[in-house]
C-alpha cells in the first residue's frame, strides 16, 4: 500500500520581489473564452470579453526538460512538479503540501459497487485539506509580490489554508465566511491568526463583497486576483496520482464539485503529463459529485446543457460545496460529457452513510464533500459509466475533523449494543453493570 514521502522540503533561492513572472517555462495569461493575452500580473479577468484567465506553459520547452527520474529524485512536496507550476523561483517558507497517500481502498469497494477504487487521501494536508495546494502557490505570489495581506472568501477549507499560508509567511490574513459555517472551521483559521468576518448571506454573497475588497485594498485574495496561479494548484493532484499509479492514469477519477476549479483542472493535469512524455495519453471518465441541495452542475449535466442555472439558497449541511453560482460550473459540465463522465447529485443522508463507510473500513475520515465523493462514485456505477473492472481514483479532500457533526446524520439516536458501531448509554463506573450490558442486558 503506498504511504507518504516523509522527507525535508527543498530549499532554494529567494524569490524575486518583481510583480512580473519570469519563469522560463510560463508564456503568460491567456482568457479560457477568447485567448486573448493577459499581463502576469493581478489580474483575473479578460479585459475584452471577461473571461476567466489562465496560465499558458511552453510544453515543447517543459517535455525537454522534464522527466520521471528528476521528478522521482526530488524532496516531497507540489514543488517536485516545478516545471508544471507558475513560479520563477521555488518558495524558501512554508510547510510540505502534497505527497499524500493514494490508498488501495479494497474493502470500501464492493460496498461502492466497485471492482478496484484507489483514495486519493488529501485529508493529510497541513490544513487538513486539499485547499492547501493552490494557496501554497498563491501565497508565494502573494509574498513575492510583498502584497500586504493574504485573503479569501472561502466555505471552509480554504479559511484555513488561507490563514495558515498567512502564518508561515508572517503576512496578515483576513477571511471572510458565510456566518453560518461550521465552528470548527472558524477555529482553525482563528488559531492561525487571522481575522475571520462572518457575513450574513450565502457563499456567492460573500465573493461577491470580496471582489469589491480585492479591487479596493489591493490584497492577494487567493481565490480572486490571485486565482489564476491559485487554481494551477488543483493540478498536482493529477501529477502525483500519475506519480504514485506508476506513471499511468486511471479508468476514472471522481471529485467533489464546489466551484468546479478543482474538477477541471484534474482533466487538465493529466492532459498536461501526456502532452510533455511523462505518461501514456489515455482517456480518463471524470465523475463529479455535488449535494443534492445545492446541484447547480449536476442539474445542468442532467439536463444536457452547459447553462447552469444558479441555485439561490443552498440547502445542505455539505457547506464546503455549497456554491449555488459556480465560476467554472460549465466548464465542469464539458469535461464529464466530452469524458464519457457523469456529474451526480448525493443526498446528505447517502453522504454521511459514505463517511461512516469509509472511516469504518479503511481507517479514513473525511468531512462532508469526501462523502459526497464517494456516493457519487457508486451512483455513476448504477448509471453505467464505471464498468466492470475499471480502476478508479476517489479524491477525499477534507478531514471529517472540520465537520465533527455530519456523521451522525440518519442515525436514530438509539444507544448501542455490544458490538455495534455507535454510543453506547452512560454506565456505572463499577464492574457489575458493564459486565451485564456486555452480556445483552440494559
Amino acid at each position: 500500500m503506498p504511504s507518504p514521502v516523509v522527507s525535508p522540503p527543498t530549499t532554494s533561492p529567494p524569490a524575486t520581489s518583481s510583480r512580473r513572472v519570469a519563469s522560463s517555462f510560463v508564456l503568460g495569461l491567456a482568457c479560457r473564452r477568447c485567448s486573448r493575452a493577459g499581463e502576469m500580473d493581478l489580474a483575473y479577468v479578460c479585459r475584452a470579453c471577461f473571461g476567466p484567465l489562465e496560465v499558458v506553459y511552453d510544453y515543447a520547452r517543459i517535455a525537454a526538460t522534464i522527466d520521471r527520474e528528476s521528478i522521482g529524485s526530488r524532496p516531497p512536496g507540489i514543488w517536485r512538479y516545478r516545471e508544471l507550476l507558475p513560479l520563477h523561483d521555488l518558495p524558501t517558507k512554508g510547510l510540505t503540501v502534497g505527497s499524500t497517500p493514494l490508498v488501495c481502498a479494497d474493502r470500501l469497494a464492493p460496498t461502492l459497487g466497485l471492482d478496484r477504487l484507489w483514495i486519493k487521501d488529501d485529508t493529510r494536508n497541513p490544513s487538513l485539506s486539499f485547499k492547501d495546494r493552490p494557496v501554497a502557490i498563491a501565497a508565494a505570489r502573494a509574498h513575492a509580490w510583498q502584497l500586504a495581506a493574504l485573503a479569501c472568501a472561502s466555505t471552509g477549507n480554504l479559511a484555513g489554508a488561507t490563514a495558515l499560508a498567512a502564518a508561515v509567511l508572517g503576512m496578515p490574513a483576513y477571511v471572510f465566511v458565510p456566518a453560518d459555517l461550521e465552528p470548527a472551521k472558524l477555529h482553525q483559521a482563528v488559531a492561525f491568526g487571522a481575522t475571520v468576518v462572518p457575513l450574513q448571506g450565502t457563499y456567492d454573497d460573500v465573493n461577491r463583497v470580496c471582489i469589491e475588497l480585492a479591487d479596493e485594498t489591493g490584497w492577494g485574495f487567493v481565490n480572486i486576483n490571485l486565482r489564476p496561479f491559485y487554481a494551477e494548484g488543483s493540478r498536482t493532484l493529477a501529477f502525483e496520482i500519475a506519480e504514485q499509479l506508476g506513471w499511468r492514469s486511471p479508468d476514472v477519477v471522481v471529485a467533489p464539485i464546489a466551484s468546479g476549479a478543482l474538477f477541471t483542472k484534474l482533466g487538465r493535469g493529466f492532459d498536461e503529463l501526456a502532452a510533455v512524455g511523462l505518461i501514456e495519453r489515455k482517456a480518463i471518465r471524470f465523475v463529479g459529485g455535488q449535494a443534492e441541495g445545492c446541484a447547480p452542475v449536476a442539474n445542468a449535466f442532467d439536463h444536457g446543457t452547459e447553462a447552469v442555472t444558479p441555485v439561490k439558497e443552498p440547502d445542505t449541511f455539505v457547506r464546503s460545496l455549497a456554491i449555488g453560482s459556480p465560476a467554472d460550473g460549465a466548464h465542469a459540465v464539458r469535461l464529464a460529457m466530452a469524458s464519457g463522465g457523469s456529474v451526480e447529485a448525493v443526498s446528505d443522508i447517502e453522504t454521511a452513510r459514505a463517511i461512516r463507510a469509509v472511516a469504518g473500513l479503511e481507517g479514513i475520515y473525511p468531512e462532508t464533500a469526501g462523502g459526497v465523493t464517494l456516493a457519487a462514485a457508486a451512483a455513476a456505477r448504477r448509471r453505467g459509466v464505471i464498468h466492470d473492472g475499471d480502476e478508479v481514483v476517489a479524491l477525499l479532500t477534507g478531514n471529517g475533523l472540520k465537520t465533527p457533526d455530519a456523521v451522525n446524520l440518519g442515525q436514530t439516536g438509539r444507544r448501542v449494543r455490544p458490538g455495534e458501531p455507535g454510543l453506547a448509554a452512560a454506565l456505572p463506573a463499577s464492574f457489575g453493570p458493564v459486565a451485564t450490558w456486555l452480556e445483552g442486558g440494559t
